[in-house]
Formats: structure tokens, sequence, C-alpha cells
């Protein structure tokens, strides 16, 4: 299982569309899922167009219509394993122990956000924490997604955006 990852798109406030790098690298994978800041539904609708399964959460900064229909917080069962989904909230600092709580009862291998526009690919007690960064808004460390493989074991690798 192959799936794609992406955050803090901010379509179209901050860039008109996903870059046609990610777009490309997502014609890849079974899955992609976004961790919320969207901004605009546009941004699922590029994402859809190149896999047909996308699973979301809204953001802080998404428009009401996203924030109606994507919840802040999804958690996903697959092959044996499971990821939650979420945005996340509050100062970058104290983001790593915010989730850890926002998901103490799932018992989530993966906890896959955003918020922070940083990316993060860090195993904590035995939990991988990922961040794919942004796709779009390259000011803090640059542009970059993420591609997450299971198979029996969970691989995961950010990649950045030139």
């Amino acid at each position: 299982m192959k799936i794609g990852v992406i955050s803090d798109t901010h379509i179209p406030d901050v860039f008109e569309h996903i870059p046609q790098v990610v777009l490309d690298a997502f014609k890849q994978v079974d899955i992609v899922m976004h961790a919320g800041d969207m901004v605009s539904l546009a941004a699922v609708d590029e994402l859809r167009a190149v896999c047909s399964r996308v699973e979301a959460v809204s953001g802080n900064m998404d428009f009401p219509e996203v924030a109606r229909k994507f919840p802040q917080k999804q958690v996903f069962s697959i092959q044996g394993f499971k990821l939650g989904l979420i945005h996340g909230s509050g100062a970058p600092v104290n983001l790593r122990e915010l989730l850890k709580d926002a998901f103490k009862n799932d018992k989530c291998d993966v906890i896959i956000f955003g918020h922070s526009h940083l990316a993060m690919n860090k195993l904590v007690d035995g939990v991988l924490f990922f961040n794919p960064g942004s796709a779009t808004d390259g000011l803090l460390e640059g542009k970059s997604y993420g591609i997450i493989e299971i198979d029996k074991q969970i691989n995961a690798r950010i990649i950045k955006i030139n």
C-alpha cells in the first residue's frame, strides 16, 4: 500500500494549484491523505483527478465548506497498522504532545499531521510522527510532500520539491 501525504496547500491563498510534480507522484499511490489547510475544495478536486481515494481532515485555515465536509480527525486501519490523520493546532513547540493526546485512545502506529509547515519523520515511543511539510509554501524550509509505504512494516519519507 502506497500513500501520498500532503498538507497545508492553502489553495488558492498561497498557491494557485498543487504543484504538478506532486500530482504526477500521486498518480502512483493507492491513497492520498491531506492533513488539512486545503483552504478550498479545489485542492481536493485536483487530488481526486489523479487518485480515486482521497482522505482528508479540516484545518484551522479551511473555508467553512471544507470544515463541513471533512472532520478534524480520522483513524484508518491499513494492513494491520493504525494511522491517525489530523491537522494540529497551537504552537509548533508543543504540537507533538497535543497530537499524542488527541490520539491517546486510538493506539496509532503513525500520526500524520500538518499545521507547522515543517516536515517531520520521527519515531517517538513507538509512534511515527509524520508531517509532510507544505507542498506550496516554502518559506520556512522549502516545499515538500510525503510518501508512506506499508508492506508488513512502515516506510515513510519526505520528498523535497525543487
